[in-house]
């Protein structure tokens, strides 16, 4: 029994295969939503590609850009089919296309699916991405003389103070890594010799942080230096006390921007891919039902369309058949070859009589 059949005339083909054409072409517009989100979020990523570790990143808007352009593509392509259905001379040219054309649906379909899943679950690969990135970057604010690292300190202020954040995890990642350069150090003072000669690496480190991680709307001056000491400041308890400080760390800040973005787009395309799914359903109908007319001469006349041609289990079944059937042709064919390779490797024996 075929799977969803439904009859149709001469009417409700007519109004089903102009109903598909502008389907198609409110898939193309879709098609080139996509392509434009995978484009913002490509731009979105360049922007902050220092502070990123690796390009992994970079695989979601090139699918995206990919499947907008092969939505484009295909949905024209049906577009055009839909619109030439109508005239009987015109449709039978494509008739020998039509069932390839459906398989490449299915599995157009199938990765549009998986590019969608791939937007909610890129989270993890992401931060750990950007912790990297961030860690790396940090290290190199300080290298503003050093080529194609002068520009990392102002990336990393302007990330700051953009997102309203401070380090990696927070603002005592400055506290381990000397963010300031050695140029505007005075070696001759005590107090920088004895904090290089107090660390194992020979860093100057302090309990400060640059300027980006100050909080405008704070009402007291920013304390970015000796933040952790108490009686360097009049009435000032870093433990207790509200820090003029960015409190989240710009790795969650980052995550939290794209994981937002990312999963606002994977919604959008599965709407895309339920609108896709639908237009297929609808061309594989219009496709059976103009093929089962029995009488091409009349195109008046009743015809059925369906999906599948017999049950969900049956096509099932059949196809599992025809992979076996194919396994054991390959099998046949490889003893068949073996079999042709001994008799031809043996040679005849002669008898001689005396």
């Amino acid at each position: 029994m075929a799977l969803l059949k439904v009859k149709f005339n001469q009417k409700k083909r007519v109004k089903l295969a102009q109903g598909l054409w502008l389907m198609n072409w409110f898939s193309v517009f879709a098609g080139i939503l996509v392509f434009s989100m995978g484009l913002f979020l490509k731009i979105e990523l360049r922007k902050r590609s220092e502070v990123m570790d690796n390009n992994e990143s970079h695989f979601v808007p090139n699918s995206l850009i990919l499947m907008g352009i092969l939505s484009c593509a295909f949905n024209g392509f049906a577009g055009k089919i839909c619109y030439d259905s109508l005239d009987p001379a015109k449709f039978a040219k494509w008739k020998p296309m039509l069932k390839p054309y459906l398989a490449l649906c299915c599995v157009f379909n199938m990765l549009l699916f998986f590019v969608a899943l791939i937007c909610f679950l890129m989270r993890g690969s992401l931060e750990s991405t950007l912790a990297q990135g961030l860690k790396n970057g940090m290290k190199f604010y300080r290298d503003t003389d050093t080529p194609g690292r002068c520009f990392m300190k102002k990336t990393i202020d302007m990330l700051q103070i953009e997102f309203k954040c401070c380090g990696n995890n927070g603002y005592k990642d400055w506290f381990e890594i000397q963010w300031i350069s050695n140029r505007y150090l005075d070696f001759s003072s005590k107090e920088v010799k004895d904090r290089i000669k107090s660390n194992v690496d020979g860093r100057y480190l302090v309990d400060g942080v640059p300027f980006s991680c100050c909080n405008p709307s704070s009402p007291r001056p920013c304390i970015q230096y000796q933040v952790t000491n108490n009686s360097a400041h009049y009435s000032y308890d870093y433990q207790t006390e509200e820090l003029n400080l960015w409190r989240r760390g710009c790795r969650e800040a980052l995550l939290s921007y794209y994981s937002g973005m990312m999963s606002s787009m994977g919604a959008v395309i599965l709407l895309v891919w339920l609108f896709e799914m639908s237009v297929m359903v609808g061309l594989r109908l219009l496709h059976t039902s103009l093929e089962s007319i029995a009488n091409p001469e009349d195109p008046e006349c009743e015809s059925e369309g369906w999906i599948l041609e017999n049950s969900l289990k049956d096509t099932f079944k059949s196809a599992l058949e025809n992979l076996k059937k194919l396994g054991k042709f390959n099998q046949v064919d490889a003893g068949a070859e073996g079999a042709e390779g001994e008799e031809g490797g043996k040679t005849p024996a002669i008898t001689t009589v005396s």
